[in-house]
């Protein structure tokens, strides 16, 4: 009578332990993964910061020409740079840039980070096929896109009104929020917001689409070799290039509403801010105006953000702190 019990209290004693050691290994499992998305946003957050201010004298002349009803060509491109530098100095090439970092990145962090997590869970939902559907690559881009833009939106508003204003205007990004909330409310710092998610759903799934197709298809071929830097900066580069490409006319009439406040421009809507451009410019000149600016700057940038984020991924999942145990 004896044996029974003490049989049964010994399979207590052992679903106990088996218990323990499975909510042992969740645990673990569950530190792994938050490391994993710490990882993500410092890797997105030093690819975002080493790319924009790579072009940062190139994306302030683009905004420049956008904002204005001045004619753009690559000549005109070059004279407002010389011109910037010589009656302001080589600083003010950077003028705004303390802005776009403050932007830029906590949204490629954002966006880099929730881009892997969508990944993980488009995997999960299709985990019965060897991968997820090529569409699924699309929409976690674009995905990864409109909640980095929906968090730091009033920051990249606030980078516009900085880089086609003076010193003088603005002095820095706190006095530049201050002004705009003072002066003309709140909702501005949203102004144009509705054009930039149009505009990133695109240009986000775009871009993130091809980078990934890119290192797929090079996988597949290579029989499962992961690309070089070189190979990953030339896919980069292919991927900004028709993310550009797809959303640039949205990305115009943001640049008006967002800048309406210091440029004199009424642009209180989409369709009235695109009409108002056809009729004064012409569709390829105000609406693609500075295209093959963002041709040059755009890939660069793009490039050097993909490049910049896998490699430091990659070197921070290899450290101590962020590997299984």
């Amino acid at each position: 009578m004896i044996e029974p019990s003490r049989e049964s209290a010994s399979s207590v004693a052992a679903i106990q332990d088996r218990t323990a050691t499975l909510e042992q290994e969740e645990e673990i499992r569950r530190q792994h993964e938050r490391r994993k998305v710490v990882a993500n946003l410092a890797a997105g957050a030093i690819a975002g910061a080493i790319a924009k201010t790579t072009v940062a004298p190139l994306d302030r002349t683009k905004i420049m020409f956008q904002v204005s009803h001045n004619r753009f060509s690559a000549k005109e491109a070059y004279k407002v740079i010389f011109r910037t530098y010589k009656n302001e100095g080589v600083v003010s090439l950077w003028r705004g840039n303390s802005a776009t970092m403050a932007r830029v990145i906590p949204y490629a962090a954002i966006q880099f980070a929730s881009h892997e997590q969508y990944k993980k869970m488009f995997r999960a939902s299709y985990k019965r096929l060897k991968s997820p559907p090529p569409y699924t690559r699309f929409l976690a881009g674009s995905m990864a896109g409109v909640t980095a833009t929906t968090c730091t939106y009033p920051l990249d508003m606030v980078r516009a009104r900085m880089a086609v204003t003076k010193k003088a205007k603005y002095s820095s990004l706190p006095d530049c929020f201050a002004h705009i909330i003072k002066e003309e409310g709140g909702r501005t710092l949203y102004r144009g917001f509705t054009p930039t998610i149009l505009g990133v759903i695109p240009y986000a799934g775009t871009s993130f689409f091809t980078y990934e197709t890119l290192k797929i298809l090079l996988s597949d071929f290579t029989g499962g070799k992961e690309p070089n830097p070189i190979q990953r900066l030339i896919f980069g580069m292919l991927a900004g290039l028709f993310g550009q490409s797809a959303s640039y006319p949205l990305d115009v009439i943001r640049r008006r509403m967002q800048t309406e406040g210091v440029t004199g421009n009424p642009c209180s809507s989409i369709l009235g801010t695109a009409r108002m451009i056809i009729k004064e410019e012409g569709v390829r000149r105000g609406l693609y105006k500075g295209l093959s600016m963002n041709w040059v700057k755009g890939p660069i940038a793009v490039g050097i953000s993909f490049t910049t984020f896998d490699l430091t991924q990659h070197t921070l999942h290899r450290l101590a702190m962020f590997k299984d145990t």
